[in-house]
């Protein structure tokens, strides 16, 4: 099974959070996205070492819509640097992945 990703992204708040998800799924560039409980993240930035708390995002989608989905979170997301990355998805049940296929645009 190939063709499908789980894209990570992070935002500042759960409302953030909530709302880009809800617009992705909305624009059908993500048949599901979840936001996670609020989670402390470390890393430098601008030469110093910076901890915020975030919330993670796990995007479903398939690949083909991972360019669009891509400047999609760039237009919403607050940070100049927004986490975005992609995983491929190896194996997944087919009714899930049939699933996803129907609720993403072509």
């Amino acid at each position: 099974m190939t063709g499908y990703l789980l894209v990570l992204s992070t935002v500042p708040d759960e409302k953030m959070g909530q709302d880009l998800a809800r617009s992705l799924v909305e624009e059908r560039l993500a048949a599901c996205v979840t936001v996670s409980a609020a989670s402390r993240s470390f890393y430098r930035w601008q030469g110093k070492i910076a901890q915020e708390t975030e919330f993670m995002l796990y995007i479903k989608t398939k690949a083909s819509l991972y360019t669009e989905l891509e400047a999609r979170i760039k237009s919403l997301h607050p940070y100049s640097v927004p986490e975005i990355i992609a995983l491929p998805l190896d194996r997944g049940s087919n009714e899930y992945l049939r699933w996803l296929d129907q609720e993403t645009q072509s």
